[in-house]
Order: C-alpha cells, then sequence, then structure tokens
C-alpha cells in the first residue's frame, strides 16, 4: 500500500477508529488480498492517531507471511495466532472487535474439493463465533460475498439486497456461494443468542488494487498480468459478462465503516455500481499500459442479455454514505505500478 493510499484510507474513516483506542482487533483472513488492506490500513491508523491498539492476526503458515511482509509485520502492534480457522486454539486477551474473511475464494479449490471449500466457510464461521463468545467482543465483521445471490436475473442490471435469488444447491460449484450464505445464517444466529455481538455483514463484489491475484479467476488481474508481461491482453471469452470494480483502497473505507457503523445483521453490498463488460475492461487495461497494447478476444459474441455481476450500492451510500471515490483508470494504473 502506498502513503498515498493509505492517506486516502485514513481521511475517510479518521472519525471511525476513537472506539478501536486501547483495544484488540482479531481477523481471520488477513494475509489474504482484503485481509492485507485491512491489516495495513489499521497498522497505518494505529501509527498516526496514537490509538495504541492492537491485531492479532489468524493464519495458518504467519511465517511465510512474515518473510513476504516484514516491515509490516515487524509492527509491534501485530501478534499472530497460528492455525486454521475451523479449529484454531483462542487467544487468552479479549478481543472487542472481530474481523472475519477466512475463505480461499478460488475457483480451482471450489471446483476440485467443494467440501473443504464449503467446510472451510461454515465451520470457520462458527468457530470465529465461539471465539466471539468468549472473547466478549462487541463488534463482528463477516466478509461475505456477493456470490450468495447465485446468478443474477437477466433483466436485473444491479443487484440489491433485497434480492432472494441463491446458488444452485444441486451444483457442487455451487460451494462457495452456498458456504457464505450459510455462514451468513450462522451471524444471524449467533446475534439472536447474544445480543451483546453485533454481527455486520459485507457482501463483496470485484475488486481491484496491489495485492490482489494475478493468476486466478480474477479477469481483471488476468488482464493486468498480462500487460506486465508486455501482451497482448487475452479475454478468454467473448467478453460480454458485465462487472464493477472497487478500488481496494476505497474497499478498506467500506469494510471499517460497516464494522463500526453498520447496523447488525443488515447484509450490505460492497463494491462499484458502474457496470462494464469484460472487453470494456480489457480495453481500460491495455489502454492504461505504456505503450497501450492489443486486446484478443478468444470467440465472437453469440448473443443474448450478458451475464451480469453488479451489485446495487444505494443501501451503503444512502445509509453509511460510502460511494467509490477512486476510478477505475486511476485503480488500474495503480495496480499496475506493483507488477
Amino acid at each position: 500500500m502506498t502513503e498515498q493510499d493509505s492517506e486516502h484510507i485514513l481521511a475517510h474513516t479518521r472519525d471511525l477508529w476513537a472506539g478501536l483506542r486501547r483495544e484488540r482487533l482479531f481477523i481471520t483472513g488477513g494475509t489474504g488480498f482484503l485481509g492485507r488492506w485491512l491489516l495495513e490500513s489499521f497498522a497505518y491508523a494505529n501509527r498516526k492517531l496514537n490509538l495504541k491498539a492492537g491485531i492479532t492476526v489468524l493464519s495458518r503458515n504467519p511465517e511465510a507471511f512474515i518473510r513476504q511482509a516484514p516491515d509490516l509485520c515487524g509492527d509491534p502492534a501485530i501478534s499472530f495466532c497460528k492455525g486454521d480457522a475451523r479449529n484454531f486454539t483462542f487467544p487468552e486477551k479479549d478481543h472487542p472487535f472481530i474481523i472475519h474473511g477466512a475463505a480461499a475464494v478460488s475457483d480451482r479449490l471450489n471446483d476440485e474439493d467443494p467440501l473443504t471449500m464449503f467446510d472451510t466457510i461454515v465451520r470457520g464461521t462458527g468457530r470465529t463465533l465461539d471465539f466471539a463468545v468468549q472473547t466478549r467482543c462487541r463488534q463482528f465483521l463477516f466478509i461475505s460475498s456477493g456470490a450468495v445471490y447465485g446468478k443474477q436475473p437477466q433483466e436485473m442490471t444491479h443487484t440489491p439486497e433485497s434480492h432472494m435469488g441463491g446458488p444452485d444447491t444441486m451444483e457442487p460449484g455451487s460451494a462457495y456461494g452456498e458456504g457464505k450464505r450459510s455462514a451468513e445464517l450462522l451471524c444471524a444466529i449467533y446475534h439472536k443468542r447474544h445480543p451483546g455481538i453485533e454481527t455486520k455483514i459485507a457482501r463483496c463484489f470485484a475488486v481491484v488494487g496491489p495485492h490482489m491475484p494475478l493468476n486466478s479467476h480474477f479477469a481483471i488481474g488476468n488482464f493486468v498480468r498480462d500487460a506486465g508481461q508486455g501482451g497482448p491482453i487475452l479475454v478468454k471469452g467473448d467478453g460480454t459478462p458485465c462487472r464493477s470494480y472497487l478500488y481496494a483502497a476505497d474497499l478498506a473505507i467500506w469494510l471499517w465503516t460497516i464494522l463500526f457503523r453498520a447496523r447488525p445483521c443488515r447484509p450490505y453490498n460492497v463494491g462499484s455500481g458502474e457496470s462494464l463488460s469484460i472487453l470494456e475492461t480489457a480495453n481500460a487495461v491495455a489502454n492504461s499500459a505504456n505503450p497501450p497494447m492489443a486486446v484478443t478476444v478468444a470467440r465472437p459474441p453469440v448473443g443474448g442479455p450478458p451475464q451480469r455481476y453488479v451489485p446495487d450500492v444505494s443501501r451503503a451510500e444512502l445509509e453509511l454514505g460510502l460511494t467509490s471515490k477512486i476510478g477505475l483508470s486511476d485503480a488500474i494504473s495503480r495496480t499496475m505500478v506493483f507488477t
């Protein structure tokens, strides 16, 4: 994360941090793409505002992350708990704030071992909620996904939180989305049983930014990789599906705001409402390269309405004042600096 990104996040979250002063936060998934942005932005705010707060990071392999990010992990406010979200040993200190984001966002795992995918999400959430009860947690943020809605109906341009669709339960590839749905239900059950724990739900859509996987199922990450390798940029399909992209620094602002200010058990879509096709995304990356490069599309369009994965973010905007502040062109440029 650059100083520019750190200052951007702090400028839009400065009034949120007072409740964390001299407290501890526990995070699962803190070494992944989204989690690392939260970890780095916490560390920056902690230093700048002299919060004297601490954060415990659950990781199956903290040694690997320490080698990857030695400067960040050298921060004395950061400590590690080694373990798996499904069965970790509870740390002894109280953690009034918990962010639970541990779950591999992996098409390969979802296809090859859906049982492990589902189990990691559901059992990991249950274990983390059990820890929340023991550690006297007050605010619990569950990082969910737009995958809970299943396929977006063709006539729907933007999916609202009120949409009652869901993944196909007869399709093993639904393990990720259905796991997130089940985990959300656990959050609601625990809140009802333990009202002192306010469980907050953030349904994340597509994100772009430094630290994102460049060899995964994220199309924009693949395009940034292609550009970094000198091109051409390859669109594997016909380029017609529609997505939207929230820059990771804005994502961090949204997630911190939802943790501290959102109503419990009221889901919020997290993403950009600006829809564009995969081909338009590829062209945006190509035009951000220096020099601009060619885009190759694997096959021609087959016709019919495009597949969409685009959120309606009006709830977050109206209730929490959240907007996408960094445009796609700027987001791509900031991401490409790190490739």
